[in-house]
């Protein structure tokens, strides 16, 4: 990994696509952890978790993680998610937090000298290629041991370097776990907020 102790670091998580990562790999983030791995690399400045939140009259299952996050160093974007019923009937939900996690970033830019986008989604390259052109290094963190690979060839190949979430998970992983567990333990912060709301636990 090539980060320098003294340069100024912006950590952009798009929080659905790390969980599906993670997932696919099975194991949990530990977003303390995370936070604190990145922090013995660089100065980080500041670090942005993105995600679209179905709120219900009930109870929203990321709610538990957005409040950890909030109050340990993240700072968080949401917005709320629609939902919707597909073609087949099944319930969907619909949530994207692109253009958010490019506008951070893009007026973030001029503050910095790398940032690291949790992301393997092809939409961000040029996203990636404008940040380069104001002189700001760019890692991509996501995965290509997943089947099929999480991460795009085209970020991959602007990025200027891509982080394989496989091997440096082991720095911030909760616990390993079957890709689809029973029923998910106590954890001292959250880590199943995206699961199907219709999946039996």
């Amino acid at each position: 990994m090539n980060f320098l102790p003294t340069e100024r670091v912006a950590l952009f998580i798009d929080g659905a696509n790390l969980y599906s990562a993670s997932r696919n790999l099975g194991f949990d983030v530990d977003y303390r952890n995370l936070l604190e791995f990145f922090r013995k690399k660089a100065h980080v400045i500041r670090a942005y978790y993105y995600s679209a939140v179905l709120e219900t009259e009930e109870y929203s299952p990321l709610k538990p993680l957005t409040d950890w996050l909030a109050y340990n160093g993240y700072s968080l974007v949401t917005k709320p998610a629609k939902e919707f019923t597909d073609a087949t009937g099944r319930r969907r939900v619909k949530g994207n937090m692109d253009i958010e996690l490019t506008v951070d970033m893009l007026e973030l830019s001029d503050h910095v000298d790398h940032v690291v986008l949790f992301s393997g989604d092809s939409d961000f390259r040029r996203l990636i290629e404008a940040v380069q052109r104001k002189g700001v290094r760019v890692s991509v963190v996501s995965s290509i041991r997943t089947s099929p690979p999480m991460v795009a060839d085209e970020l991959r190949r602007q990025a200027d370097q891509f982080l394989e979430l496989a091997e440096i998970a082991p720095e911030f992983t909760r616990r390993q776990m079957d890709p689809r567990p029973a029923r998910p333990p106590v954890r001292m912060t959250p880590a199943e907020p995206y699961a199907d709301p219709t999946d039996t636990l």
